[in-house]
């Protein structure tokens, strides 16, 4: 039976569209950037594409760092006690500048190898460095904005983080359409100028949040000196919690890596096909991202105020909204997939695969929505994040990433072969996830007793 909560849907949209809205500007920023970048050299695209890779890995670690925080965080905000919450995130805060800054130094000593890891082209790879030695100063400032929003995401004040992605789109549109090609008077820069655009947003975006959170936030009451001192009395709840959250995020990175060299080993048909239908399924995905953060708060919250007949309630009810979201998601791609193509002039057999790639992912976003939502929202939200952990390293590297290798470079298998096997783990987790969630082992009270 469906929660006929009023507070349940109206707290769940709240933080969901918020949050879609927010993703949804953070693509924006990239595809402005491979817009801009595209039309000015291919061989800038293809060395900021190479550095993109090295900073993806650093925000899953982030993430990692970051979530971990909010799952603890949320019970403790179920139970209205803010002075833990202030304690884990500054523990999430120190952990996520020290990747930031190791990463940060990594590519400091050693440039020229970090962006040959992911390509042998010797122009590419000095069009990367150029733009790695400005943009790897946004590391920390990275670290300490998402950290400090993850606080905001944990107390339910999420129009914060749609605000500073909107300025951040603004400011790094505009400053590299005015560097990149040099327009308006401003020297021509190249990729120098798309990182001192993404530089100049992150520590925009940093200042901005910091102010927010230290100094107007009323909920939380952050001050300075909570980031500053050094209290480790939570970090054995904080790490048991987060390394299973932490390394999971960090095998994504790998994962998606390792994808983009599976995927670039296809045909130039099936790699422009992919182009095309991979932009607006990641579009259409920030929908499940969403409402996974959002049921991951709600949940934690609920699972901290300890009303079990409420949990399962809500439990049931977002599983319902999972499925008509990805049904939905699913069915809008397949019927814009007509319209997306005519925009473009493709050869025959490219129009094909990207036929053929829009179907496979429509029904990708159906599975997707679920398990991701479920495992990530529901079942790490309420407490257990070794779950999901487990679930990844038998279907990513137990079973996806070897066959997909397997068919891409053993058996040259089809394009759209390639792609369903990428895509497997969207399947296999759902059956795993529908009988974790609904048998309620997941919930955990991690709280302490005041």
């Amino acid at each position: 039976m469906l929660t006929k909560d009023k507070d349940f849907y109206r707290s769940f949209l709240r933080l969901a569209l918020a949050l879609m809205m927010q993703q949804a500007v953070v693509l924006s920023v990239n595809l402005a950037d491979n817009i801009m970048l595209g039309s000015y050299s291919e061989t800038a695209l293809s060395g900021v594409a190479a550095v993109n890779q090295i900073q993806f890995i650093l925000q899953q670690l982030v993430f990692g760092f970051t979530n971990g925080m909010v799952v603890l965080s949320s019970q403790y905000w179920g139970k209205k006690q803010t002075e833990p919450i202030r304690r884990l995130l500054s523990i999430a805060f120190r952990g996520a500048a020290a990747v930031a800054l190791v990463l940060f130094a990594l590519v400091s000593l050693f440039p020229e190898r970090a962006v040959g890891l992911f390509t042998e082209d010797e122009a590419i790879i000095r069009a990367g460095c150029d733009y790695l030695s400005i943009v790897r100063f946004s590391y920390l400032f990275f670290a300490v904005t998402t950290v400090l929003l993850g606080g905001m995401r944990t107390v339910e004040k999420v129009h914060i983080a749609l605000f500073v992605s909107l300025i951040a789109l603004l400011v790094n549109c505009s400053i590299n359409f005015m560097l990149i090609g040099g327009r308006l008077g401003f020297p021509e820069l190249g990729v120098r100028g798309a990182a001192i655009g993404t530089l100049t947003a992150r520590v925009l975006e940093c200042a901005i949040v910091s102010v927010y959170v230290l100094k107007k936030d009323a909920r939380l009451s952050l001050r300075l000196r909570d980031l500053a001192r050094a209290d480790a009395s939570y970090a054995g709840d904080y790490f048991r919690v987060s390394l299973p959250l932490i390394t999971t995020s960090f095998l994504w990175g790998l994962n998606t890596a390792l994808q983009t060299v599976i995927l670039g080993h296809l045909s130039s048909s099936a790699i422009a096909a992919h182009s095309i239908s991979s932009t607006i399924f990641l579009f259409l995905k920030v929908a499940s991202v969403g409402a996974s953060s959002a049921a991951a708060v709600i949940t934690g919250r609920t699972v901290g105020e300890g009303d079990m007949d409420k949990v399962r309630e809500y439990t049931r009810t977002l599983q319902v909204i999972f499925i008509a979201i990805g049904v939905t998601l699913g069915s809008i791609l397949l019927l814009i997939c007509g319209p997306l193509l005519s925009l473009y002039v493709l050869a025959p057999e490219t129009e094909r695969l990207a036929r053929t790639f829009i179907l496979i992912e429509a029904t990708v976003l159906v599975t997707m929505s679920y398990q991701m939502c479920t495992n990530t929202g529901i079942i790490s939200g309420g407490g257990d994040t070794r779950f999901v952990l487990i679930m990844d390293l038998i279907a990513i590297w137990g079973c996806v990433v070897p066959l997909s290798l397997l068919c891409a470079f053993v058996l040259d298998a089809p394009p759209a072969l390639v792609l369903i096997v990428l895509n497997a783990d969207q399947y296999l987790k759902c059956i795993p996830a529908f009988i974790r969630c609904n048998s309620y082992k997941w919930v955990r009270k991690l709280t302490r007793d005041a």
